[in-house]
């Protein structure tokens, strides 16, 4: 192995226009949503979450509590249509004033 063939992995390797890939869309998109917990925390993210994708199903959702039950992960898959329909979608749940981070 030559030091031409070697890269450093701390720098992000070529790619067309120096960007991040592309999401094709549609698609299937894993979403998790933590905030803090409460009882109707993932009715609350589910029914904003059937504004952006009408054909969500909740039956699928994981609710994860924090180690020390005080945050509540709600994690789900929603079909992404586009860029603005998740950018719409993570700026309603992070309105609600109870998320504190969507991933």
């Amino acid at each position: 192995m030559n030091d031409n063939s070697l890269r450093d992995l701390r720098k992000p390797g070529p790619r067309a226009g120096g960007r991040s890939p592309k999401i094709t869309f549609p698609c299937d998109y894993p979403i998790k949503v933590v905030g803090d917990a409460a009882d109707d925390f993932a009715a609350t993210v589910c029914q904003i979450v059937v504004r952006h994708d009408p054909g969500f199903d909740a039956v699928g959702i994981q609710v994860v509590p924090s180690r020390n039950g005080r945050f509540q992960s709600v994690r789900l898959t929603i079909r992404a249509t586009g860029e603005v329909q998740l950018k719409a979608l993570f700026d309603e749940l992070k309105a609600t004033g109870r998320v504190h981070m969507v991933v």
